[in-house]
């Protein structure tokens, strides 16, 4: 995500908190945690409860949905084609894939009900859930569990780059704001390895992670932080020869991409998509696509993003709109 798309996504929720009027539910809420005043947590999920007045339930005809552009959003509407094919049959509604440009973009849609149902990359969870309502409930994965990633720190395979402290002074490309490996995390994890982001190296935004990594190969960047599955997913797809890359740092692993639904969709409905979901097992293209996940694993936000929010509130960037208000800055 741009600079300017950064501002004008902090701009447009905290417009939207005086532009829609909470319900009453929330209004009257006792506990919401970090959540945005439109919402409430009164069981203490960290995720917004359905509102308790049926009026206010969601039963669209059509479903939206979409996944996180970590890439070119054209590739992963046709990768879950078939999925969304037997969305509709298991729901009994049309579905229909809208293709966003960014993570910003993403979580507006389902602040403002335009998007029901979506796959949020890992960081920008966080801010789906606190200001858009969103409530995840599975990640990617195989029988043994849900799958996940790590941040890897990538270079030019002929750099003379060999640890973190050699990048002091180089261009560095990180994603997004929003992203976790690709800023969160290294500038939680960096500082104690003996390289601080903004203080060590100019901080670059690249907007995606397939564009860090073409940045390194073309020599726009010495070096990017990006996430692994992405990075991997690339070079199995052809789009970058590995041999031109080398990863000088690994982190621990992280949960990959939530599925979350919008937080007022009628009960059932919601009940309904968790199903056709964990139900769901992946034809042999989308397993070739996702490193060999081959189904939807069930997972809660409070405990499988546990150290997704570690990260962030110790890079000093909790998931609420007063994180982007200070980017906007």
């Amino acid at each position: 995500m741009t600079q300017a798309r950064t501002r004008l996504f902090a701009a447009t929720v905290i417009a939207s908190a005086y532009a829609f009027a909470a319900p009453a539910s929330a209004q009257d809420c006792q506990s919401r945690g970090d959540l945005d005043q439109l919402y409430c947590d009164r069981n203490g999920d960290l995720v917004a409860d359905a509102p308790t007045d049926a009026k206010d339930w969601k039963d669209p005809d059509t479903l939206v949905f979409t996944y996180t552009p970590v890439e070119d959003p054209a590739v992963y509407a046709n990768i879950f084609k078939p999925f969304q094919e037997e969305l509709g049959k298991c729901t009994g509604k049309k579905v229909l894939y809208f293709q966003v440009q960014s993570n910003a973009a993403e979580i507006e849609a389902m602040r403002s009900g335009r998007l029901h149902v979506a796959g949020f990359s890992t960081g920008p969870t966080g801010f789906a859930v606190n200001l858009a309502g969103a409530v995840p409930f599975a990640v990617k994965g195989d029988e043994s569990g849900f799958q996940g990633y790590q941040l890897w720190m990538l270079v030019k395979a002929d750099s003379p780059y060999k640890t973190l402290g050699d990048l002091k002074g180089k261009k560095i490309a990180h994603t997004s704001p929003s992203s976790n490996s690709g800023n969160l995390a290294p500038r939680a994890l960096f500082p104690e390895l003996g390289l601080v982001p903004e203080k060590d190296y100019q901080v670059l935004y690249s907007g995606k992670h397939d564009q860090s990594v073409m940045g390194v190969v073309s020599g726009d960047y010495d070096a990017a932080p990006v996430a692994s599955d992405v990075y991997t997913r690339m070079v199995h797809r052809g789009q970058v020869d590995g041999n031109k890359i080398r990863v000088i740092y690994k982190s621990e692993t992280f949960p990959t991409s939530s599925f979350a639904h919008a937080h007022n969709l009628k009960p059932e409905l919601a009940q309904k998509l968790v199903q056709c979901f964990t139900s769901y097992r992946f034809p042999e293209e989308m397993k070739k696509a996702f490193e060999g996940a081959d189904r939807f694993v069930p997972v809660t936000y409070k405990d499988a993003w546990a150290v997704v929010r570690k990260v962030a509130d110790g890079s000093g960037t909790p998931f609420n709109a007063a994180t982007y208000a200070k980017q906007k800055q």
